[in-house]
């Protein structure tokens, strides 16, 4: 078996992490198996989480088999600030003769990335976004709306290039969620799953 635990679960290679096992902010949850790479140092992963403040408590929440390429950023609901008002400055911030004045920044929810997504180098996801299973976002893309399930997004801000497959295969492959099989059997339909093989969802 193939543990999930692994801090790098490829002998002598240490540029790719499973991405669970570095991460210490409780706000970021990862599923089992979704790797980080970077030829640098995986640790940059978590410096590459931006405006995560604990005051504010959004989760960055990262699916299973999710494949995440060097310099891919997040950034969170702490970047936001409020623009209802004559500034956008945050003076509470600052506390003291500042400390009664309302801090109101648009607050986006969660961000929530799915299984099997692979987010290509350098892209930039931006706060509340939810991606889709099996979506492939683009190198370089920064992705300002959501994502549907196996579509692929390029570009700034990232637009729809296409869907992986037709309407149906996408509906039954999500009924398949075959990334929440029991390892053994993920094992035993590897070839098919990685192939294509029709069959799995006939």
């Amino acid at each position: 078996m193939i543990d999930p635990n692994l801090k790098f679960p490829m002998t002598h290679i240490t540029r790719l992490c499973f991405l669970k096992n570095i991460i210490k902010n409780p706000n970021i949850i990862i599923g089992d198996y979704t790797y980080y790479d970077d030829p640098e140092n995986v640790e940059n992963f978590n410096q590459n989480v931006l405006y995560h403040f604990d005051f504010i408590g959004d989760k960055l929440i990262i699916g299973k088999f999710c494949q995440i390429a060097t310099g891919v950023k997040f950034i969170m609901n702490g970047a936001n600030h409020a623009m209802n008002g004559f500034s956008t400055f945050p003076f509470c911030a600052f506390g003291e003769d500042w400390k009664d004045v309302p801090l109101t920044p648009g607050f986006k929810g969660d961000t929530v990335i799915g299984n099997d997504v692979w987010i290509g180098y350098d892209a930039l996801i931006m706060p509340g976004i939810k991606i889709g299973n099996g979506a492939i976002i683009a190198s370089r893309s920064v992705v300002t709306k959501d994502v549907e399930p196996y579509s692929i997004v390029g570009g700034n801000p990232a637009q729809v290039i296409r869907k992986r497959f037709d309407d149906k295969t996408i509906k039954k492959l999500l009924k398949l969620g075959w990334w929440d099989w029991p390892f053994e059997k993920i094992s035993q339909h590897a070839k098919q799953i990685a192939v294509g093989d029709q069959s799995l969802i006939l």
